[in-house]
């Protein structure tokens, strides 16, 4: 049995927060970094996801990214916000575009490609309010609030 991703950005991002509740925000050291790089992650997952349906204009190859890659991304953020006193974006930025979603990536252009998506979604710029994730301005960080707020903003 599959479960297919659901068509679009916003569809994307609801199903993901969908999955979570306050609890699984919040449980973090840095609970406020935390919810905002889960938005960048949760924008990054909805963006390579989407991707796939220009064929070879959005991948040279079909990539199927699933929704684990995701979870172990945003578990690695939390074991990382827990464990250092600062925010190891390189770090992040590696484990989730080489390893965790870019372990299947196998063309060059492909692999700059995951590799440069996400250094817009996950960097020291994300967990500003109000911080723009596209040059229309219509993806931005939100106030840090609860899931309910993020799912309010999504919609």
């Amino acid at each position: 049995m599959t479960m297919e991703p659901p068509k679009g950005l916003r569809n994307n991002m609801l199903r993901t927060y969908n999955n979570f509740d306050d609890k699984d925000l919040e449980d973090c050291k840095k609970v406020d970094e935390f919810k905002k790089l889960v938005f960048g992650f949760s924008l990054f997952h909805a963006v390579i996801l989407d991707r796939r349906k220009f064929g070879p204009i959005g991948w040279n190859i079909p990539y199927d990214f699933t929704a684990e890659d995701y979870i172990v991304c945003i578990r690695q953020l939390k074991m990382l916000l827990d464990d250092y006193n600062y925010i190891p974006y390189k770090v992040l930025q590696f484990l989730g575009s080489q390893i965790n979603y870019g372990g299947r990536v196998t063309d060059d252009k492909d692999i700059r490609l995951i590799t440069t998506l996400i250094k817009v979604y996950i960097n020291d710029g994300a967990i500003r309010e109000g911080h723009s994730f596209s040059g229309s301005g219509i993806y931005k960080q939100i106030e840090v609030g609860k899931k309910d707020d993020y799912l309010a903003y999504i919609e």
